[in-house]
């Protein structure tokens, strides 16, 4: 789908009240492929690669990357597909894109749902220091390549899988992961890297529509920012998955579905709960 001069891979299937899905950095649409199966008779499922991932544009300019060109291109997209709002779920880096677009346009978010997400990062220095190491990876990925990089993301404690996972889950989240391009990441990072971020804590007390929130309990430090998130947002629930880590719609996607199929029917009330 051609949108603000660039070409955005898009995916529609299902039935039901619009669900718009943003995948992770390193990912593609098709890290929904299971939540898309078990979701495809409650809702209609709109994927995206975001832009530089899959089989999306991969633009020169780092700056086209940015949250605020990201979100021109999500309202056009829910513009060419005539739909005034849809529930937004996004995960890591689509949680960042969801709750900056939702921000931008709560208008346009019937229910917003973020996995492992943050408002980014509050402290100047700190910002900078992730920016330097951002560029450090980026830089790496360029010279090294995709396969270099895949392995060296992999093993990050942070997204380490849980160990009841299968072999063959493993497999072919590392083979998505290997069917990016450098130059898309890489530019991905400087653009819309955690670092590049505007915070967005201090809006999350004017964000008036239902947030449901999910982290996976052996992921600590986004617990703790999802503990922090829930107590600031007006209407918001958090659920924290037990025997999952940061990639909780990969360990537990059974408890996963159950929570988007509630929060796509409304029925969730403000609470905090472990499932």
């Amino acid at each position: 789908m051609r949108l603000n001069d660039v070409d955005l891979h898009v995916t529609v299937d299902g039935q039901g009240p619009p669900l718009l899905l943003l995948h992770g950095f390193s990912g593609s649409l098709r890290s929904w492929d299971d939540v898309r199966l078990r979701l495809r008779d409650r809702a209609t499922l709109i994927a995206i690669d975001a832009l530089g991932h899959g089989q999306s544009s991969a633009p020169d300019d780092p700056s086209r990357y940015s949250l605020e060109w990201l979100s021109r291109d999500l309202l056009a997209l829910l513009d060419a597909l005539h739909l005034p709002s849809a529930a937004v779920l996004g995960y890591s880096m689509g949680g960042r894109m969801a709750l900056f677009f939702a921000v931008q346009h709560p208008t346009r978010v019937r229910h917003l749902i973020l996995a492992s997400a943050s408002p980014g990062i509050e402290e100047p220095r700190e910002r900078q220091q992730r920016i330097a190491s951002d560029e450090a990876l980026a830089t790496r990925i360029e010279r090294d390549g995709i396969e270099a990089f895949v392995a060296e993301w992999e093993r990050l404690p942070l997204l380490r899988l849980a160990p009841h996972v299968p072999d063959d889950v493993r497999a072919a989240q590392t083979t998505l992961r290997l069917q990016n391009r450098p130059s898309g990441l890489a530019n991905s990072l400087r653009g819309a890297g955690t670092g590049q971020q505007p915070s967005l804590w201090a809006d999350l007390a004017h964000l008036r529509l239902p947030v449901t929130l999910l982290a996976g309990e052996l992921d600590t430090r986004y617990v703790r920012i999802a503990e922090r998130m829930q107590a600031l947002l007006p209407t918001s629930t958090l659920h924290v998955l037990e025997a999952a880590g940061h990639t909780s719609h990969v360990d537990q996607p059974d408890e996963f579905t159950s929570v988007l199929t509630l929060a796509l029917d409304n029925k969730l009330t403000p609470s905090a709960e472990r499932c």
